[in-house]
């Protein structure tokens, strides 16, 4: 049985995020909330136990959460289609990593 090192694990999911992020690009209409959900992405995969409205805002570099805020609750963007990219994505890095163990 293979292993892989931690470093590639690493590797690997943070080149998956990276293609996540390009691949949600087409979802929304303004760059800024493509920016927005990158940032909020990154929140939410971070090490903070309580993910609040002002943690994120906090850990994307904002002064305060309306960016965040308008990103749930204002911009143009299929909630539908994240889901699916989002699982079809998941589910590829899970079979990527799950095969060196």
């Amino acid at each position: 049985m293979r292993f892989a090192s931690v470093k590639t694990t690493l590797e690997l999911w943070a080149s998956s995020l990276r293609d996540v992020k390009r691949r949600m690009v087409p979802l929304f209409a303004q760059e800024r909330s493509v920016a927005n959900a990158g940032l909020f992405l990154d929140g939410l995969l971070s090490e903070e136990r309580r993910k609040t409205g002002w943690m994120r805002a906090e850990a994307a570099g904002d002064p305060r959460p309306w960016r965040q805020q308008a990103l749930l609750g204002r911009d143009l963007w299929s909630a539908d289609d994240l889901r699916d990219l989002v699982a079809s994505m998941s589910s590829s890095i899970w079979g990527m990593t799950t095969r060196f163990w």
